[in-house]
Formats: C-alpha cells, structure tokens, sequence
C-alpha cells in the first residue's frame, strides 16, 4: 500500500471569526443541524477517549444522544472499560469526524453520571432488543464465544417477551461539561480553519489556532 501518495484537497469552504457564535454549545448546535440536514451518515457518532490508572489512553466510538449548554451526553455499561477509567479520572475527550463536509469538532471536559431518573427516561424509548441487549452483554468482559452471548440474549428475549425490561442499575448516561471546544474547518494547501474556544468562568475566550 503506498498510503504516502493518498491526499486530496479541502475545499468546502473556510471559517471566520465573525461565522461563530459567542458559546460553542450554539456554534455545535448549527453544525450538527447542518450535519444533519446534509443527512451525513452517523453525525451523532463521536470518537471518546479516556485514560486509565497506568496512563494508556483508550478510545472508542459512541452516540451523541443529548446536548444543551449544561453538556453532552451518551450512555453506556457502568461496568465497561471506558466508565472504570472515568471513575478514577473523570477527564475525558469527544471528538466529531464529519470528514465529508471537511468539518471536525473536539471537546475536552469532564464526565458525570446523569441521574437515574433521566437514564430511565432514555432506556424505555429503546426498542426492546436494545434494551435486551444492554443486559445481556457484559462489555469490556472476556467473552468466551459469539453464541453464549447470543444464547445469552435470546434467554432474555424470552424472559422478557411479556413484560418491560428493568433498567438495570449498571446501565445509564454520562454529561460532558465542555472547558474546552475546538471547530475545524479544512482549508485549501492545508491551511484549515480552527477556533478553540477555552471557558472562563460564565463566559468563552475565543482563539484562532495555527492548522
């Protein structure tokens, strides 16, 4: 493979300072509607890194589910990898790649649970198999084969098959509160556009930072 040839140009178009607005969580909430007008495929998709007790980061990719000027949220296993990590550091890194309109968004922050009342409200919009599967899989566990696993979920299937599915108490949200937000923009020659907007108390600095 010769990777080293594989390049193209960024032409989508540039940004200015005077395109943002004063708070990352409205400049967000422009770019994911556009995002999704454009019907990009995923866009809530987001790549999430956290780090463990040894140093070694560890990334993974999750859905967006919710997002406000108070933070943004996914859900997940308690029991997984990535929420014993951000129990002993709650520093955590989203990262958007919507590389088909030339367009990135990473935000820096710090993770907490949601409570339980609103992790319930999610979990019982899920279609049931969803919320089957939630209790079948033990993630980040060794698993010991694809079919005790599925075995596993149809004996849930059927346990379940009349009634609702508990939430179970390993099972919930995490919100993100942003201390720092960054908007990429591709540019022509790789002179992309980003804007880093960093919290200062109630309010947002914005800086220009060199691509």
């Amino acid at each position: 493979m010769e990777l080293e040839s594989l390049r193209r140009e960024y032409l989508h178009g540039g940004l200015s300072r005077e395109d943002l607005a004063d708070d990352p969580h409205d400049q967000f909430s422009v770019w994911m509607q556009q995002a999704l007008d454009l019907k990009i495929h995923d866009p809530t998709a987001m790549t999430i890194a956290t780090v463990g007790a040894d140093g070694q980061p560890s990334q993974r990719i999750v859905l967006l589910k919710h997002f406000d000027k108070d933070g943004f949220v996914f859900y997940t296993n308690y029991r997984s990898r990535k929420s014993k990590e951000l129990d002993t550091n709650a520093k955590i890194s989203l990262h958007f790649p919507w590389n088909v309109i030339d367009r990135q968004v990473k935000i820096g922050g710090e993770a907490c649970k949601i409570s339980q009342a609103e992790s319930l409200k999610y979990f019982i919009m899920r279609p049931k198999e969803s919320q089957i599967a939630a209790v079948a899989s033990r993630q980040s566990d060794v698993l010991s084969s694809r079919s005790f696993l599925l075995n596993q979920f149809e004996l849930l299937k059927q346990k379940f098959k009349d009634g609702e599915v508990p939430l179970p108490d390993y099972w919930g949200g995490y919100k993100i509160v942003a201390s720092e937000v960054e908007f990429w923009q591709g540019g022509a020659n790789r002179l992309h556009d980003r804007f880093r907007y960093l919290r200062d108390g109630n309010s947002w600095h914005i800086d220009r930072l060199a691509p």
